[in-house]
C-alpha cells in the first residue's frame, strides 16, 4: 500500500533533490548595498532558513534596466557573482538548497534606476497603475516605452548571461519570474501587451517572449535547473487579461514542452484573495505544464498538507511566514504558534527586522 506523501517528506524535482517539500518563495527586503551586490547580513538571514526544502532567493534584476526597485540585488555584475558566493555557500553548508529568481521588471521601474535615466521598457508604451520602492518609501512608477522588436533577443541573452551566472554563484539552478505584473507577465497579457509584430496579437504571440527565455535558460544550464513562476489570476501591480484561462493555457503548453524542474503558481490575488477569480482552473495549468507543482498564496499548514495529500500539489511555498518565523520547518512540524511579522521593517534597514527574529527554542 502507498504512503500518503507529507509536507515534510523528501521530494526530487528536475535536478533538485530537496529534504521536504517546504519551499521558502522569494522576498524582496531591499537590503542590498552598493553596486546592488547582495549584503553580508544576507548571509545570515539566507542561513536562518535553510531548513526549508528550497529557498527561491529573492528577485534579482538580470540587468540594471530590469531593475524596479532600490536596493534588490543583481547577478549581471562579477561583483555581484561574488556576493551571491558566501549566500549559496551558507545554505548549502547548513544542508539546504537554493534558487535565484531571475527578474525583469519591465515598466515597473523609475528612470532614476535605469541606465541614463532612461525610461523603462515594455511590450508596450502603458503606464502601470502601481508603485516602486525609492528612498526608503514609495513613488509611482515611470512612463515606459515600447521594446522595438530588435530588442527583445538581447533581453533573451541577459537571462541566458544571468543563469549562466547563478550557476557560477554556486546557486542549485533558477526561478524565471514570469509572475506579478512584471515584463514576461507583460507580454502573456492583452491588456499591457498591444503589440502588433510577432510578440503581440495571439496567445501564441504573446507567448513567444516566454518561450524564447525558457528556450535560452534551459539551453544555457539545463532544464532540470530551471523553474517558472507563474500567477494566473492575480492582478498584481495593474495586470490584465481579457480571458485569463486561455492566455496562461497557452504559456503552460508552452512551460510542458521543456521539462522544467518546476513550475510555481501564485493561485489567486498575489497576497490577497485565494478566490480572485473563482472559477480559475489552476489544475489545468500544473496538467499543461508538465512540471511539479509549487502551490503559493496563503497557505497555512492544515491546507498545505490537504494540498500534498491530496495530490494537488508537489510542493507548497511560505512567502512572510519565513520572515518572522527563520525555522518555520520546524514550528509547522511541530504545530507551534508562529511569531508575528513587524510589517514596518519589510524593505530596507538592516538586521532589525532580517535576522533578528529568534527560533523557536529562544522565542
Amino acid at each position: 500500500m502507498t504512503r500518503t506523501p507529507s509536507l515534510f517528506d523528501p521530494v526530487e524535482i528536475g535536478a533538485l533533490k530537496l529534504s521536504n517539500r517546504i519551499v521558502m518563495a522569494p522576498l524582496t527586503r531591499n537590503r542590498a548595498g552598493p553596486g546592488d551586490v547582495p549584503s553580508a547580513l544576507a548571509v545570515e538571514y539566507y542561513r536562518q532558513r535553510a531548513t526549508a526544502g528550497l529557498i527561491v532567493s529573492e528577485g534579482s534584476q538580470i540587468s540594471q534596466q530590469g531593475q524596479g526597485y532600490e536596493s534588490t540585488p543583481g547577478i549581471y555584475t562579477a561583483a555581484q557573482v561574488e556576493g551571491w558566493k558566501p549566500i549559496t555557500r551558507a545554505v548549502h553548508d547548513a544542508g539546504g538548497r537554493i534558487v535565484i529568481q531571475l527578474w525583469h521588471v519591465g515598466r515597473v521601474s523609475h528612470v532614476s534606476l535605469q541606465p541614463g535615466g532612461a525610461a523603462p521598457v515594455a511590450p508596450s508604451a502603458i503606464r502601470a497603475e502601481t508603485k516602486t520602492y525609492l528612498k526608503g518609501g514609495f513613488a509611482d512608477v515611470s512612463e515606459p516605452r515600447a521594446l522595438e522588436t530588435g530588442e527583445i533577443a538581447g533581453i533573451v541573452a541577459d537571462y541566458a548571461a544571468a543563469a549562466k551566472n547563478a550557476i557560477e554563484a554556486g546557486f542549485d539552478g533558477v526561478e524565471i519570474h514570469g509572475a506579478n505584473g512584471y515584463l514576461i507577465d507583460q507580454f502573456l497579457c492583452d491588456g499591457t501587451n498591444r503589440r502588433t509584430d510577432a510578440y503581440g496579437g495571439s496567445p501564441e504571440n504573446r507567448t513567444r517572449f516566454l518561450a524564447e527565455v525558457l528556450a535560452a535558460v534551459t539551453d544555457t544550464i539545463g532544464a532540470g535547473r530551471t523553474g517558472l513562476r507563474l500567477s494566473p489570476a492575480s492582478p498584481a501591480n495593474g495586470i490584465s487579461d481579457s480571458n485569463r484561462q486561455v492566455t496562461f493555457n497557452a504559456a503552460a503548453d508552452v512551460v510542458g514542452r521543456f521539462g522544467l524542474a518546476f513550475v510555481h503558481v501564485v493561485e489567486g490575488a498575489t497576497g490577497g484573495a485565494r478566490d480572485f477569480i473563482p472559477d480559475f482552473d489552476f489544475a489545468e495549468i500544473r496538467r499543461r505544464a508538465k512540471a511539479p507543482y509549487i502551490a503559493n498564496n496563503g497557505y497555512d499548514k492544515a491546507l498545505a498538507e490537504a494540498a500534498i495529500a491530496g495530490g494537488r500539489a508537489d510542493l507548497v511555498a511560505f512567502g512572510r511566514p519565513f520572515i518572522s518565523n527563520p525555522d518555520l520547518v520546524e514550528r509547522l512540524r511541530r504545530g507551534a504558534p508562529l511569531a508575528p511579522l513587524n510589517r514596518d521593517t519589510l524593505y530596507g534597514g538592516g538586521a532589525h527586522g532580517y535576522t533578528d527574529y529568534p527560533p523557536l527554542e529562544n522565542a
